[in-house]
Order: structure tokens, then sequence, then C-alpha cells
């Protein structure tokens, strides 16, 4: 028997797509950086929180949907040039948009550079603009998963994918790095003396990273390596979603799994190499890989199998238009937080976000509540802008 593409919209990947996209805007825009709930936070270093699985679980996804779209061209006959121009295309306009992004707002200047003319306030925004970054990443994962998944067979793919991260592990480990002599096993606990801290003050410069970091980027270049690992991991789920030849609990068992071997493995190689977010470990990308395969399963079976589908309506508002939610709501809170401002009435001007927070939130809540408080209120509002968008049919797609 022939194995033939499922070609049907699931609409329990728009649900995880949606749940994913919905935590990343809570988990990005609390009331108050200096009041957050654990879960809500990224591990300080080494290990793992809730918060640390959304973006491995969006280049999941991405990996997911790239395999089932590009069987699907191919399956209706398109030119195999037409899909390489497609993936170029994507992954350029996805950094694109990321790196832009990065800028906003571009007419904004620290108080040092009030007096300064115009054309030193724009050297020193691009002297000061973060290259890397959480779109400039998937667009890179994309375009560079994609290339090596295009014509390679499933056993090649499988060679290119613990090359990946075998070499990865080499690289962090045992290469000393430069300037220090010191081999990365020794300092894994020292944000700015690996290896790729240093390829990224090499190439990028102190002033182009994350100024959380200043020595090193959690979405730096050698980093990026082993995200390319996790879209090629969502590429094989995509395989196996797409056998309409198996029966769907078929499926769904090979997820839970694959999954739970995925997480065992990525546990025990925690031991030698953590599983760390910030440097996108190997035992990361296994770990995580797992843990999505896990999570889409149980979308699978509750939403597919089970028919419960009464919870899913806001998660496919989210899932169907992620990209418009990742931008708008970006967009949206770099405006608050630094071009819309009121007078707090003792001569300072305050926030917008800072302003809303205290009056709405903060003037009745404590102050972790109304952090929360703040940061649900900021997905409502989303859910309704994309809501609306949904009903007029307006999906930005790239």
């Amino acid at each position: 028997m022939s194995l033939t593409l499922k070609t049907e919209r699931l609409p329990s990947l728009d649900v995880f797509r949606g749940m994913t996209v919905a935590g990343m805007l809570l988990v990005n825009n609390p009331g108050t950086w200096s009041a957050i709930y654990p879960p809500l936070q990224h591990a300080p270093w080494h290990g793992w929180t809730p918060t640390d699985l959304i973006f491995p679980f969006f280049l999941f996804i991405v990996g997911i949907t790239t395999e089932l779209s590009l069987r699907a061209r191919r399956a209706r006959g398109d030119d195999e040039r037409a899909i390489l121009r497609q993936l170029f295309r994507r992954g350029a306009l996805i950094f694109l948009f990321g790196f832009l992004l990065s800028g906003f707002p571009f007419f904004t200047w620290p108080p040092a550079l009030e007096g300064a003319t115009v054309l030193d306030r724009i050297v020193h925004r691009v002297e000061h603009w973060r290259v890397m970054g959480v779109l400039q990443r998937i667009g890179i994962a994309y375009l560079l998963a994609g290339l090596l998944t295009w014509r390679t067979t499933l056993r090649q793919q499988l060679v290119v994918l613990g090359a990946i991260l075998l070499g990865y592990w080499a690289l962090m480990t045992l290469v000393p790095v430069p300037d220090t002599g010191v081999p990365g096993r020794y300092v894994l606990d020292q944000p700015d003396q690996l290896l790729s801290a240093w390829l990224d003050r090499q190439l990028l410069g102190t002033a182009h990273l994350w100024s959380g970091g200043k020595t090193w980027d959690p979405e730096g270049i050698l980093s990026t390596l082993p995200a390319v690992g996790t879209v090629i991991c969502g590429t094989f789920a995509g395989k196996w979603i797409g056998l309409s030849a198996r029966a769907l609990t078929e499926r769904l068992a090979g997820l839970f799994a694959v999954g739970a071997l995925a997480m065992m493995i990525g546990a025990m190689w925690h031991w030698v190499f953590p599983i760390n977010k910030n440097i996108w470990s190997s035992s990361y990308v296994v770990f995580t890989a797992g843990m999505a395969s896990v999570t889409l399963a149980t979308c699978m079976w509750l939403i597919e199998v089970r028919q419960w589908r009464q919870w899913t309506s806001p998660f496919l508002v989210y899932g169907i238009n992620p990209m418009l939610a990742f931008l708008g709501s970006g967009l949206m809170a770099r405006g608050l937080a630094s071009i819309w401002t009121w007078d707090a009435g003792d001569g300072t001007r305050v926030s917008a976000q800072g302003f809303i927070f205290n009056t709405a939130f903060a003037s009745w809540l404590p102050l972790r509540e109304a952090s929360f408080a703040y940061a649900v209120a900021f997905v409502t509002f989303w859910y309704l802008v994309l809501r609306a968008a949904a009903k007029r049919g307006f999906v930005l797609k790239v």
C-alpha cells in the first residue's frame, strides 16, 4: 500500500501554534519585570521553565508546517525552483521583519543625544542596532532547515541532524575558547566565556548584541545552528503526521512514544551538556522536541479523536495569524514603553505602559498579581484584534 499525504488542515496544529503564540505574548508582556510568577520567567541559566518551551515549540511547528506545505506543493506539481525561491523569500522576509522590529521605534534617542544633530542620532542608532533576535533566528533556521531537507532523504536528514547536534556539542565543550584557551566544558556556567559568545563579539561586536547580555546574545550566530536542528525535528513530525495510510491513533502513539524517548535522551544528555535555552544546547533541542511531540499528540487526541473542541476557539484565532500577533504585539509593546508618555504629576514623565499598569492594575492589586493581570489583559486585547482580523478574512502571510 502506498503512503500518501493527508492534506486537510489539522485544527489541532493550529491550536498548538495558537497556544504557543498566546503563551509568548503572556510571558513577554508583564506589567513589570520585577514581579513575575516563576513559571513565567526563563531559567536563570541551566535548566528550564514552561517559558523556555515557547520558542522551541514555535520552531518545531515551523518544521511541521514547512514539511506539510512543501509536500502539498509537490503533489500539485509545483516547480522545484519555485519552491526554492519561496524558501529564500520567506526566510529573508522573516529576518527583515525581525531586524526592523529590533530597531523600532526608529526616532527615539537616549537622553545623552537630545542636543545632538540628526546625523549623529542616526549614526548612534545604527551603531547600536541589535542584529539578531527571535524573528531573525526563525528566518535563518527556517531557510537553512528548508535547504537541508529540500532534496534529501529521511536517512540523510537524520545524519544531518546528528551532525548538527553532536558537532555543536563538540564545539561548545571541547574546543578551546580563543583569548582564554579553556575548553568550553569548564566554563558552561559563564555566559561570556563560551565559544558562542566569543564568536558573536567577533562577528557582530558588543554594540549589536542583546542589551541584557552585553557580551553575549541568546539568539547569537553559533547557537542558531542547533535551532536549525529544532526545525528539522519538526519536519520529521510533519512527515509522520502526513502519513494518511496509517490510522490516526497509530500516528498519535508514534508521537507520544518518540516524544517520551526524546525527553529521556535530552534529560540524560543534560548531565554532560546542560539543557539551556540561552545557548540552545543540543540536550535542549532533543528535550524540547520531545515535549513538543507529546504536547502536539495530546492536542490531536483531544481535538481530532475525542472531538473536544469547545475550548479551542481562542487558540485557533491566534494560530491562524501568528505573524500578525508577533509583529503587531511587538510594535505595540515597544510603542507603549517608549513612544507614548504621560505626565506623572511630579515633573517627570512615565511611559504609557507604566501609566496603564500603575493606574489600572497596581493601584488595587498586589504587585505580582497586578503584573500578571496586565499580561493577561495584553493577551486578551490581541485576541480581540486577531478575532476581528479573522472575521474580515485578513491573515498576514509571509
